[in-house]
């Protein structure tokens, strides 16, 4: 998890920083398949949360479905959509750092916790967080984020 911090935390040196990480890791070696962030705004996509993200070049790179094996590390609680991909992916384990309370003091979010979206479902997955919270919750509180989320919500919505 420190090193996903770190990996989020860089991205508050540049124009569009985001306080959003995931990163895909093998669940019995610990090593680390590949980091993502959130690209919703660059990409024009509002799917492209850094789990999803995450989830989608890890099936890519290994060329299947399943993440039987691995764990999906996150900056942050997932949301429904981010936790319900997780689930289909079939990763064993989602360790989270901020909650989603947390980030909802600066972005909207579905107010569902992932372990409702996980008990819902007919499929395993054992969830863990909040982990490193306060280190987590720091990427939303930095004054270059903060600068950011005012931009944010002071454009127009069309």
């Amino acid at each position: 998890m420190k090193a996903l911090i770190a990996f989020t935390a860089r991205s508050l040196r540049t124009e569009r920083p985001r306080p959003f990480g995931a990163s895909i890791v093998q669940t019995k070696s610990g090593k680390t398949l590949l980091q993502a962030l959130n690209n919703v705004t660059q990409e024009f996509d509002p799917s492209a949360h850094a789990e999803v993200r995450a989830i989608r070049l890890a099936t890519k790179r290994l060329k299947q479905l399943s993440l039987a094996g691995y764990t999906l590390y996150t900056t942050c609680e997932p949301c429904p959509m981010c936790m319900s991909t997780a689930l289909w992916a079939g990763l064993d384990r989602v360790v989270y750092g901020a909650t989603i309370e947390d980030a909802n003091r600066h972005f909207n979010q579905i107010q569902i916790p992932a372990e409702e979206v996980a008990a819902r479902s007919d499929m395993d997955c054992v969830i863990d967080g909040p982990f490193l919270r306060d280190d987590c919750y720091a990427l939303f509180t930095h004054p270059h984020m903060q600068r950011a989320i005012r931009h944010w919500s002071s454009r127009k919505r069309k």
